[in-house]
């Protein structure tokens, strides 16, 4: 079984060598204890969010602080081609469930997008609140997978500033239930027809529970976006994103082989 992940401050890990003591503080310290009841002996990890991990084994236990001997610090480089989910705001909780479970999955970068018939609205204090709550969602998600790296969750966009998005991103793929093209042929065929080994990024956007307007996806397609099938079945906003980030990933081999 892998070791159980706690994350520290970014750049705490910086300068630690093996046999070098870490004492992990907080938060993170108070749940290695009183719920995970670690104890001396164990092993863990330790990650600072950033792609650096310390495997090492605990030394003493408090709910004030975890003290831990170092036995390997590796650093984790983030994959070439990056996934985002572009996630529209829905009722319910649904779009932090699709979040969360993207996040075990592998997705590297979350956008949540206020799309025309999103019908939760992200405004002025109650979007903020909103935004640190995926965040916590996310990064949660990351040590229950024992991810090195927390997925950053970008700034909620509107249909205009998700078109720029668009229009950056190396692949922008709109699943949608009236596409022609099946996904895994859009992400074979963008695949084979890429040079640049990276860093590479591609958008899987996904809508509401009322869908995508007809408008929307005029928009996003004139700004680079192509459509695509997910399957026979037309998913809920909850699992779309998820059930897309399987297939790229497996497409991409980031299943079947070590990240690089």
């Amino acid at each position: 079984m892998s070791n159980p992940v706690f994350f520290s401050s970014a750049g705490a890990l910086d300068e630690l060598v093996p046999g070098a003591r870490f004492i992990l503080q907080g938060p993170e310290a108070r749940h290695a204890v009183t719920v995970k009841r670690l104890s001396p002996g164990e092993a863990v990890d330790i990650a600072d969010g950033a792609g650096k991990r310390l495997t090492g084994t605990v030394v003493s236990a408090s709910p004030a602080e975890l003290t831990v001997e170092c036995s390997a610090v590796a650093v984790e480089d983030r994959p070439d081609i990056r996934l985002v989910l572009v996630q529209a705001l829905a009722k319910g909780d649904r779009d932090e469930l699709a979040v969360e479970t993207a996040t075990e999955l592998g997705i590297d970068a979350v956008i949540p997008w206020q799309a025309e018939r999103s019908i939760v609205r992200w405004k002025g204090e109650r979007a903020a609140k909103a935004h640190a709550k995926w965040q916590s969602v996310v990064t949660a998600a990351a040590k229950q997978a024992r991810r090195a790296w927390i997925p950053e969750v970008r700034a909620a966009v509107e249909t205009p500033g998700l078109a720029a998005a668009v229009a950056a991103a190396d692949l922008a793929v709109i699943l949608h239930e009236d596409a022609v093209r099946p996904l895994r042929s859009v992400l074979e065929l963008w695949q084979g027809a890429q040079a640049d080994t990276g860093p590479l990024e591609i958008l899987l956007i996904v809508g509401p529970e009322g869908g995508i307007s007809p408008r929307e996806v005029t928009r996003l397609c004139d700004a680079g976006a192509v459509t695509a099938l997910l399957g026979q079945h037309v998913l809920r906003s909850s699992t779309a994103g998820p059930a897309a980030v399987v297939l790229a990933s497996d497409v991409l081999g980031r299943w079947t082989a070590p990240v690089s």
